[in-house]
């Protein structure tokens, strides 16, 4: 039912509230001191950038985050990137952190804990729908046409769910839906996750985006805190319920998915382990990567640091500033070493006679002299010394610093300051 237009789009009328309270464990020592939604993606960008830049696209003109897990690097980076939104216009953008609004408990004990203690903040503003996101995960989507299906389909809750093989769906929130995408049934992390009528092999699973009526959403949110026995989660307690007692309807990815000219898929990523967020920045490298940076028509705002421009110096040989198949952001000077393949974040400094090769490195890192890194992520403000070599003894590799077992390498300050000591 898409085909039905409104004279105002529903977006202006509509709040999205994102949930940016993870810590993403599963990134080990890159979430060390900050949330997953603060980490660097893409070379200028934070994760939860992505999000917001598509509430923001897609016509929302309030946006709230919720934080909690050591959010001060996150909470810095909104005031600094996002507080172009003015009350003026119509437009709000609310930080908020765990602050015992509700009752002595100090942190949000779930997703939906961390909407009910905002109630009453939610309202001032009197969002017709509440579009509720996830602030961890990287794609490009259009809320608008979310919230068209919503209002047509008369849900009571729309959820997004993404297609993908029903060999990788059991670590997942699947949704068991009849011909009309109507929910029938919510199987966390099933062995035996259910094939879409129309697509064997395939299955949808919870994107964690979630559209409501403010209303509806309050009387959900009110009995679910009365119950003793919840967690206080949307994927674990709200939505199990509303799929049992209400309307809920899936929404499929593919129909509000982003592309730019030419491409066919949908790009969705979950880079919440150590192996996926590596794979997301170094697809970033191919010639014509999945997810286009430079989309002029979706772009991903974000907090821009005033840098000069990215600079290569030397030209002899073994000693040539190069760049091949990378992404360079502002502030870096390659000197007289070479990159292939790889991303570097603001502010790194490469010095001679090195070769860096499929290598993430975030911002403020100082790579020395003679320095040989592959398949590495260097975490921001490391000083790697001089001859360091990373990637050639997976041995010494996993001995000294963080080593997955695909063979992706994670260095950290605390790492290398080990070095010195044995």
């Amino acid at each position: 039912m898409d085909h039905v237009t409104y004279s105002t789009p529903l977006a202006r009328s509509a709040m999205a509230y994102v949930l940016a309270g993870g810590r993403g464990t599963r990134l080990m020592e890159l979430t060390e001191n900050r949330a997953k939604p603060a980490v660097y993606f893409g070379g200028k960008a934070r994760i939860i950038d992505f999000a917001l830049s598509n509430a923001l696209n897609s016509g929302i003109r309030r946006i709230a985050v919720a934080t909690q897990y050591k959010a001060h690097s996150l909470i810095r980076h909104l005031q600094r990137g996002w507080n172009f939104l003015q009350p003026m216009r119509n437009e709000s953008f609310d930080i908020l952190p765990a602050s015992q609004r509700v009752g002595e408990s100090q942190w949000y004990m779930g997703t939906a804990d961390a909407v009910y203690q905002n109630i009453d903040i939610i309202d001032s503003y009197s969002p017709e729908h509440i579009v509720v996101l996830a602030g961890d995960h990287v794609y490009k989507m259009d809320y608008e046409r979310m919230l068209v299906q919503h209002v047509n389909d008369e849900a009571d809750v729309t959820i997004g769910c993404i297609e993908v093989p029903v060999t990788e769906a059991t670590g997942l929130g699947v949704m068991h839906v009849d011909p009309s995408d109507r929910i029938v049934d919510f199987l966390e992390k099933p062995a035996q996750p259910p094939e879409l009528p129309d697509r064997p092999g395939r299955t949808l699973a919870s994107m964690g985006i979630y559209v409501f009526r403010r209303e509806f959403l309050y009387e959900q949110l009110r009995r679910d805190a009365s119950d003793p026995t919840s967690s206080r989660d949307f994927g674990h307690d709200i939505i199990p319920w509303l799929v049992r007692n209400a309307r809920a309807v899936a929404h499929r990815f593919e129909r509000s998915c982003v592309r730019s000219r030419g491409q066919t898929e949908s790009y969705w990523r979950d880079a919440g382990t150590l192996d996926a967020y590596f794979s997301a920045n170094i697809d970033l490298t191919d010639v014509v990567p999945e997810l286009d940076l430079y989309d002029e028509d979706w772009p991903i705002w974000t907090y821009a640091p005033m840098t000069p421009p990215a600079k290569f110096v030397h030209d002899v040989d073994g000693r040539r500033g190069m760049g091949i198949s990378s992404l360079v952001s502002g502030g870096c000077i390659v000197s007289g070493s070479s990159l292939r393949h790889s991303l570097l974040c603001n502010n790194v400094h490469v010095r001679s006679y090195g070769t860096i090769e499929r290598c993430v490195v975030l911002p403020y890192v100082v790579i020395g002299r003679h320095v040989r890194l592959s398949n590495t992520i260097v975490d921001s403000g490391v000083h790697v010394p001089d001859g360091l070599v990373v990637g050639d003894d997976p041995a010494l590799d996993a001995a000294r610093f963080r080593r997955t077992e695909s063979g992706v390498c994670l260095i950290t300050q605390t790492m290398v300051d080990r070095l010195s000591k044995t």
